[in-house]
């Protein structure tokens, strides 16, 4: 039942493009303004509860819902088949529903499309904006082919494997677990980036318990990096990596991922590279990591791991 809700979720956010703005949940950032400011006036010892907390607020309602979803159709005296249909019907459906919220914000082919498009057509304030948007911060000291495709690695993994792993985990509750937690970061992020004041232990609270949830999918999509594109030197850059990192496990993601992503891309290479191939070429690894997945979820599937 999980691989059909997030086959369909998936379906859904590439056709659904119209709806698409209103995954960015600008609701949102009043509870999360609301909680920041409270966590500001807790003392240190209480901080990672109060994040804790704040994340599992928006949860509960999904929770419930699934909960019930799941009491409520309880199969009577129907046909056999009639009964499985009507009683997973309306579940799968809230999950879909669900897993369309918590992919995103933005969809990231269309946003890298997006890029592509203004690079090709010369217009540099668009491709600058998407490309800010895509590294969430202003990539001064790289340069774009690089920013490019660290970026769409380490948001494939906040926007994508995160949701999805936590979806196999936990349900439609562990997605939108998953996606409160990056709105979270990025709402204390974009605050940090106005108004640094008073917010250092606020934000680095909230980044390590977001690093926390991306530690595992993060991992994973390394590994399905490196099983769609160059093995070896994706293999060799992540153990390189490590053992040269003198960072904490969950603040590594970020950097191991596009580190190991960009290697793996070693076969994509071209002569003359640009930013939009570069591009591209991320992308495509994505979807083929993508495949490996859900061929991966399938399988799990077939044998009962993931129902």
């Amino acid at each position: 039942m999980k691989l059909i809700a997030l086959i369909l979720g998936l379906i859904l956010e590439r056709l659904a493009t119209e709806l698409l703005h209103l995954r960015e949940l600008r609701w949102f950032d009043r509870y999360f303004d609301f909680a920041i400011s409270r966590l500001l006036t807790l003392p240190s010892w209480l901080l990672y509860p109060g994040v804790i907390g704040a994340l599992l607020v928006p949860v509960i309602p999904v929770l419930w819902a699934s909960l019930y979803l799941a009491a409520a159709f309880t199969p009577l005296e129907w046909p056999q088949i009639m009964t499985a249909v009507l009683w997973t019907l309306p579940y799968v459906l809230f999950t879909v529903l669900i897993l369309f919220f918590s992919l995103g914000p933005r969809d990231l082919g269309s946003e890298v499309d997006e890029y592509c498009s203004a690079v090709e057509a010369g217009d540099a304030e668009q491709s600058e904006r998407v490309l800010t948007e895509l590294c969430e911060v202003e990539h001064a000291g790289a340069s774009e082919i690089e920013a490019v495709e660290e970026a769409i690695f380490v948001q494939a993994t906040n926007r994508i494997f995160g949701v999805v792993f936590w979806f196999i985990a936990l349900g439609p509750v562990g997605a939108w677990l998953f996606r409160a937690s990056d709105l979270f970061r990025r709402r204390v992020s974009f605050r940090f980036n106005r108004d640094p004041a008073g917010l250092d232990a606020t934000v680095a609270a909230i980044d390590n318990v977001h690093g926390i949830l991306v530690w595992v999918p993060a991992r994973l999509a390394i590994l399905g990096y490196a099983l769609s594109g160059s093995f070896d030197d994706a293999m060799n850059c992540w153990r390189s990596y490590e053992l040269k990192s003198d960072l904490p496990f969950h603040r590594s993601n970020d950097e191991v991922v596009a580190c190991v992503g960009k290697a793996a891309m070693t076969g994509f290479l071209e002569e003359s590279p640009n930013s939009v191939a570069a591009a591209r070429n991320a992308m495509r690894l994505v979807h083929r990591t993508i495949f490996i997945w859900l061929t991966v979820i399938g399988l799990m599937t077939i044998f009962g791991w993931a129902v």
